[in-house]
């Protein structure tokens, strides 16, 4: 998150009111579709309830940063993909506990204010302060040179410390994940399945054009797991599979993403070189 905070600016938020609809239809697809579909997905394989909450939980998360990447590869709209993701974060302060809270609460206990509270330090915070000290450093004499450097080294760290996250869950949970087998594996496929595929389908019925339809689509399919990770060990520990669907997101959602994007790539939107 401060990784993300770093390379936003002010700025950025004016941008927000220049395409405000376009903007708005992504964020809403992203709170719309995913948690929807991780129910709907837990609900038809049937998951037991530990699972089923990691899969709401990861599914009600915001849209990872990874997705700008994807976009940029996939020749989206990477501007309107950055809006996307900054505005589907700070939404996801709110919008995290609630839908999780809604969605998995009757499965299993879920404290939707402690959530919100993680929500508050583990987002909010280092967002805010990232933005601070981007908007410091312009005020230096080399300011470009040091947002460079921080462009270049800053999603390198954020990537690694997603990878260690994942990678240690994964390591400690590895005997429970075998034991929950395919169905498990299936599951979380489809819900990323369906992100991607019902974020382009909604936004080709609203008549957005082909870049927008890509980046709908891959902002919605791409889930910040990490921070699901990271939610589920911290407020469910007593609940050992939580964290696994999040862990299991984040191979998946990168590998649908990167197809996708190699596709893409080969035919480009009109007007498009």
């Amino acid at each position: 998150m401060l990784g993300m905070g770093l390379t936003l600016r002010v700025a950025d938020f004016a941008a927000v009111a220049r395409q405000p609809k376009a903007v708005f239809a992504g964020v809403a697809a992203q709170f719309v579709i995913m948690p929807v579909s991780g129910w709907l997905v837990a609900k038809t394989f049937a998951l037991q309830p530990q699972l089923t909450l990691g899969l709401i939980l990861v599914a009600c998360c915001p849209g990872g940063t990874a997705s700008n990447v994807i976009c940029y590869l996939a020749r989206a709209n990477v501007a309107l993909s950055v809006l996307m993701t900054m505005c589907s974060t700070f939404a996801a302060v709110v919008l995290t506990p609630l839908l999780t809270k809604l969605l998995a609460g009757k499965v299993l206990p879920v404290d939707a204010l402690e959530l919100f509270k993680s929500m508050l330090v583990i987002v909010l915070l280092p967002l805010v302060a990232g933005i601070a000290v981007n908007s410091g450093v312009g005020r230096l004499k080399r300011a470009e040179v040091v947002r460079k450097g921080v462009d270049a080294i800053g999603p390198v760290i954020s990537v690694l410390v997603i990878v260690l996250i994942v990678g240690c869950i994964v390591a400690l949970k590895r005997d429970l994940i075998a034991a929950a087998g395919v169905p498990l594996f299936v599951a979380v496929f489809a819900l990323h399945a369906l992100g991607f595929g019902v974020g382009y389908a909604v936004m080709g019925m609203m008549g957005r054009d082909v870049g927008m339809r890509r980046t709908a689509s891959i902002e919605v399919g791409m889930q910040n797991s990490g921070l699901g990770a990271a939610l589920a060990t911290k407020h469910f520990a007593e609940f050992a599979l939580a964290p696994v669907p999040a862990a299991i997101s984040a191979v998946y959602h990168c590998i649908i993403g990167s197809v996708l994007a190699a596709w893409w790539r080969r035919k480009p939107p009109a007007g498009m070189p």
